[in-house]
């Protein structure tokens, strides 16, 4: 018995240990990208792949996107490459403050944010005129980038690197390198998609289209909210009150979260087919 709950824990450190900070860490980009997958037309589908398939014109073979799962994480590998993609570390997220009025354009000055990263994306494959290296590096950052913007904390942020700077404990679980923003970032997301029944699926069109309906702004504000309701308000209680104390999510806290956490993956999957629906499928 003591090994069977060891285990689980054990790997977790491990992936805290070893794990370069990443949004959604690799399960949770890649779930979107399969749900996405699963409910384009087949014309953008293969549109897709015709360009994921020209990857090796991004000349980055230790980072690779031949398919739509690893293209998902290409943006978060391309970080270990130092200086070569340093421009892009700001287009992962938004500091829009949770406790002020939501502001996108304070927070996404001269469009180093997330949101206008995936307009930026979508224009580039639509224009015949960009190159087709272009447009594979476009197509991996929008598949990337949809999945950082549902991620509650790259969208709302407190002063405190989206939750970086909040010591934090999941369950049982505390250890320094834990804190809020890494906690939503995986075992939080991880637990979600892996809790019945599974979101990678092929949706209703009704369904699909009332789940992917609004603008990026509108999704925007959408995940800023959650920041501010779930994320901050379980962890503190009152987000926008200062709080020394490592904040403590309790098992009971996580089971209601999980329900949040697997919602904002399933919207991320939905918009993201939309979009590239937009850019691809005609």
């Amino acid at each position: 018995m003591l090994r069977r709950l060891l285990l689980p824990l054990l790997a977790l450190a491990g992936a805290f240990a070893t794990t370069p900070a990443a949004a959604y860490w690799e399960y949770g980009h890649e779930t979107v990208a399969k749900i996405a997958y699963a409910n384009i037309d087949a014309r953008t589908r293969a549109a897709v792949d015709r360009l994921l398939a020209q990857s090796a014109l991004l000349e980055t073979p230790t980072c690779p996107a031949g398919t739509i799962e690893q293209a998902s994480v290409w943006a978060d590998c391309i970080k270990a490459l130092g200086p070569r993609f340093s421009y892009a570390y700001n287009w992962h997220y938004q500091n829009v403050h949770v406790c002020e009025p939501f502001d996108l354009k304070a927070a996404c000055k001269d469009g180093n944010c997330v949101s206008a990263q995936i307009e930026r994306d979508v224009k580039l494959l639509q224009d015949d005129r960009v190159p087709v290296r272009e447009k594979v590096q476009a197509l991996a950052f929008l598949i990337h980038f949809v999945g950082d913007l549902h991620m509650p904390l790259h969208a709302g942020d407190r002063g405190d690197l989206g939750g970086n700077r909040v010591p934090a404990g999941y369950g049982i679980f505390v250890t320094e390198r834990l804190n809020l923003h890494s906690i939503w970032d995986g075992p939080l997301a991880e637990r979600a998609i892996s809790t019945p029944p599974s979101l990678v699926h092929r949706y209703p069109a009704d369904e699909a289209a009332r789940i992917a309906a609004g603008s990026v702004e509108d999704w925007s504000r959408e995940s800023w909210q959650v920041s501010r309701d779930f994320a901050y308000t379980s962890a503190l209680g009152e987000p926008c009150i200062p709080q020394e104390e490592r904040a403590m999510l309790s098992n009971e806290t996580i089971a209601e979260l999980v329900p949040v956490a697997k919602r904002q993956i399933e919207r991320a999957g939905l918009r993201l087919a939309r979009l590239l629906g937009e850019a691809l499928g005609s």
